[in-house]
């Protein structure tokens, strides 16, 4: 009865709530840096997940990391770009599934669908909201979409969801900051000696060094 009691129960095929940002891509035919999207997928369960993207459309985009896997509670960056922006592909929706399953397991514990769009300048007015006719005929052609499997280009790594600077960063921020509080080449300090005294250049360049270290922190 105790083992019965502490058996981790089966997961149901399909039940597995996955969570993905965005939830919508938007792609502008005439912002080069809008034609790549990151989607991020995150694995907030302490188990591994394994993950493939499937499109409606994949002769549309290209998908790095079309199939891989994601550590417990941790996160993976998925890049999407749209390689035909065409103006006879504007206001067309295509349709991207993440499916995952479990490391040991073929079948499909969950999966989660991204709706992707190309629209013809960021400038335009916004479209306006679609209509309950428009979503419902949305809907009724997604239901009968296909789904293709992408061709990953390389290997995926997961990446700690709430990770922080790496030690090499936070070290090279110490050894900047020690050389701007050096004394300058021509100063009389006699407690450090002659050669530990640094130009103005070099401290201008550790300056440099400190001030790009610190935005890279910030944004870990």
């Amino acid at each position: 009865m105790q083992q019965q009691q502490h058996r981790q129960p089966e997961l149901v095929e399909g039940s597995l709530p996955v969570f993905v940002f965005p939830t919508e891509l938007i792609f502008y035919a005439d912002e080069q840096t809008s034609h790549k999207q990151v989607l991020t997928l995150y694995n907030p369960y302490e188990f591994a997940l394994k993950f493939k993207v499937l499109c409606t459309a994949p002769n549309k985009y290209t998908v790095v990391d079309a199939t891989g896997a994601v550590k417990p509670q941790c996160c993976v960056d998925i890049v999407i770009r749209h390689r035909d922006v065409r103006a006879c592909h504007y206001g067309v929706y295509d349709k991207f599934r993440l499916q995952v399953s479990e490391q040991s397991q073929r079948k499909a514990l969950g999966h989660k669908e991204v709706t992707a769009t190309l629209r013809p300048s960021a400038s335009q007015e916004p479209p306006s909201p679609r209509s309950q006719d428009e979503e419902r005929r949305l809907k009724e052609q997604f239901a009968v979409s296909e789904f293709f499997e992408q061709t990953a280009a390389c290997p995926t790594e997961s990446r700690p969801a709430a990770g922080g600077p790496s030690l090499l960063t936070v070290l090279l921020g110490l050894v900047c900051m020690a050389a701007l509080m050096l004394p300058t080449l021509g100063e009389q300090e006699f407690t450090v000696p002659v050669y530990l005294h640094l130009s103005i250049n070099k401290k201008l360049v550790a300056a440099y060094v400190l001030g790009l270290l610190t935005m890279v922190i910030l944004r870990t």
